[in-house]
């Protein structure tokens, strides 16, 4: 009971804090307004500041959807290259970029927690973790299969090719959620982190991988130099995935709904981004489209982001 209270007052505060900004920028352009009638303002500083008051109040408006009780947390994602070697190496790479760069834009915190580098480009998995309020409420939009069309630039030939990423996004756990785990159903294992030669982080067995029997779930970790810290993390991304788990098991219903009207079970593919013979990324499960894919690639996914929300507010109250 008490744990449900707290996290409403932690919602309340959030909401208070996003109206009291708004109020506060209402009034802003309330005087703004004046001082251009006393000639004091142009025109273009006040359609600059409405447009501004306009788009939080729709990003606030927006945020109404994400009303699930993991939404509000900070995320873990994996991301692994599908088959082709170098070529789906290469385009996890890309994607990796582009969620990390997705999270700059808007202010989370990002960790890259565990990578291995493929052998020629690329990489063969990674998982960045997104620290921020409502996290995983955007990019769980991102679950599923990501399909690259373009002109390969490792085949001498110069022909097309199509690769495959899997992205997977769960939910991080806080202090709030009380998840135990017993440390007799817990396996360790440590190994050299497998980045650049040289560095101190290689030559101790500063990397942890942990093994929960139970759940059968393994999760490694190299972030940081210290085991110690590493051990700590791991804990946090295995109850992160045990969390996880309760929720598919608690909200089976309302995930085959959105499973058998929007398609985003695991292994499905959910856009293509297509560089080649034309430019442009679809997602496939809302038809939304653009054709500027660099932009796309450059982080800016809130339009994919809002159409899939949208979507899957509108099926399941449907």
């Amino acid at each position: 009971m008490a744990e449900g209270v707290l996290r409403h007052i932690k919602n309340e505060k959030l909401w208070v804090d996003k109206y009291e900004n708004i109020k506060s920028k209402l009034e802003d352009l309330e005087v703004l307004y004046e001082f251009a009638h006393e000639g004091e303002a142009t025109e273009e500083e006040v359609d600059e500041s409405y447009y501004k008051v306009l788009k939080q109040l729709d990003d606030m408006e927006f945020l109404r959807m994400l009303g699930h009780e993991e939404d509000r947390l900070g995320a873990l994602m994996q991301i692994n290259p599908g088959a082709g070697g170098t070529e789906s190496q290469d385009w996890a790479e890309m994607i990796m970029r582009m969620y990390i760069r997705y999270g700059e834009l808007n202010n989370f915190k990002i960790n890259v927690v565990d990578k291995l580098d493929g052998e020629g480009a690329g990489i063969k998995s990674v998982t960045l973790e997104f620290e921020g309020d409502f996290a995983f409420g955007f990019l769980k939009s991102e679950n599923g299969v990501h399909r690259l069309v373009r002109l390969s630039p490792f085949d001498s030939a110069n022909r097309r090719h199509t690769s495959f990423a899997s992205v997977y996004v769960y939910p991080i756990v806080d202090d709030s959620i009380e998840i135990d785990v017993n440390p007799a159903d817990i396996r360790w294992d440590t190994f050299r982190s497998s980045g650049p030669g040289g560095q101190h982080v290689n030559k101790t067995e500063s990397a942890v991988r942990l093994h929960h029997e139970p759940s059968g779930i393994v999760v490694e970790c190299q972030e940081d130099r210290s085991q110690l810290k590493n051990r700590v993390t791991a804990i946090k991304m295995l109850k992160s995935r045990l969390y996880e788990l309760e929720l598919r098991k608690k909200q089976e219903a309302r995930q085959e709904i959105e499973k058998s009207k929007l398609k985003i079970e695991w292994g499905s593919q959910i856009r293509s981004y297509v560089m080649h013979p034309y430019k442009m990324v679809k997602d496939h499960r809302t038809n939304y489209e653009t054709s500027n894919v660099q932009s796309v690639m450059d982080g800016n996914l809130d339009e994919f982001i809002k159409a899939y929300l949208l979507a899957a507010s509108e099926n399941i109250n449907n």
